[in-house]
């Protein structure tokens, strides 16, 4: 449409104007260095993402023991409880998600480079859906910080939080800004992958 958006305070200008009159942030038709970005906070979310299920992620005080919770053990644990909807819902938002996340935005960084036998429109709708469900992943810390305001009974009983939610935390904002740095309009470059010749039977 010959239009460019300005980033910062989302004032349209024609194409080709070098710097927004409102704000004065420069303007671009597209974001420059996009996948660089989104490969470099790819990195960090899956380099945090190790120790995160390595070390514990809670870690629970009484006046004779002291334990200590993996994000899977503590899924475990609860599920031994007879919890299994919860058990459930923490190794979604914990595992599955964070897995999931890192799947797609490589798949989709590298069938911006590579090709990807997907359609524009699945690609776009696979954007969308990592884009939405990366919130969600900040469950467990949430979780963990409710636990360790509520329960602290002194001496008796006490939780804290454990290494692993702060790894946990750098890791899903990482995987989000990945996800938010990706121009999904690269999607749109590259024409639809052509339909595979049908065989015809004589």
């Amino acid at each position: 449409m010959g239009l460019v958006a300005c980033t910062r305070c989302t004032r349209i200008w024609p194409a080709g104007t070098r710097h927004c009159a409102r704000c004065g942030q420069k303007l671009s038709q597209r974001a420059p260095l996009s996948l660089q970005r989104v490969w470099a906070w790819w990195c960090l979310g899956l380099i945090a993402y190790v120790p995160a299920n390595i070390y514990p992620m809670l870690e629970t005080r009484t006046l004779v023991t002291t334990r200590d919770n993996t994000i899977i053990g503590g899924a475990v644990e609860i599920a031994r409880h007879g919890n299994w909807g919860i058990a459930a819902v923490i190794l979604t938002a914990s595992v599955l998600i964070p897995i999931g996340k890192f799947l797609a935005v490589a798949g989709l960084a590298l069938g911006i480079t590579r090709g990807s036998r997907l359609s524009r429109v699945r690609r776009q709708q696979l954007y969308e859906v990592v884009e939405y469900i990366g919130r969600w992943s900040m469950i467990d810390v949430f979780v963990v910080a409710i636990l360790s305001s509520l329960v602290q009974l002194g001496a008796v009983v006490s939780i804290s939080p454990g290494t692993a939610s702060l790894f946990f935390a750098v890791s899903v904002i990482a995987t989000m800004l990945s996800a938010q740095s990706f121009d999904s309009r690269l999607l749109w470059d590259k024409t639809d992958p052509p339909p595979a010749p049908r065989s015809h039977m004589a």
